[in-house]
């Protein structure tokens, strides 16, 4: 499983405790930035980075952290193939897996982040489910454009 890690100023601080959690439970990552804390940075850049990845190696997975995780979830989900989720908890994480086949989880870094490491866990550990009507509202997903 390939994992890659994108945060903005705000998500900064948290992506360094996911750094070392991941560490701690052997999970490989790429780490795509920030690399240092940029006050101005915007998260459209750390979105796109990761998503271009993902997109390009099948099977992996994004986790996108910053303050609220909507602004990075929104820019996620412009890429065709891209199914972003903002996730509170691990039974969200999970269930956007099963169901939607989730390939990004967005975190929000002002949140409660006590149970973040729970959250990832259940995201990357959780199959898609496959069934028929999940396949076909996936699909649906791409299709629209306005």
């Amino acid at each position: 499983m390939k994992v890659y890690l994108g945060a903005d100023h705000r998500g900064f601080e948290l992506k360094k405790r996911a750094i070392e959690w991941f560490g701690s439970h052997q999970i490989e990552f790429t780490d795509l930035g920030a690399y240092e804390l940029i006050p101005e940075d915007d998260y459209n850049d750390y979105a796109v980075t990761v998503c271009r990845e993902v997109l390009a190696t099948p099977g992996s997975f994004g986790i996108l952290l910053c303050g609220s995780a909507q602004g990075m979830c929104m820019q996620a989900n412009r890429f065709k193939g891209i199914r972003a989720a903002f996730c509170h908890n691990a039974a969200e994480a999970k269930v956007t897996r099963e169901d939607n086949d989730a390939n990004v989880i967005c975190i929000a870094a002002d949140g409660d982040c006590h149970h973040c490491g729970e959250m990832v866990e259940t995201f990357l550990r959780t199959a898609f489910l496959g069934r028929e009507r999940y396949i076909r509202r996936n699909k649906k997903l791409d299709e629209v454009s306005l």
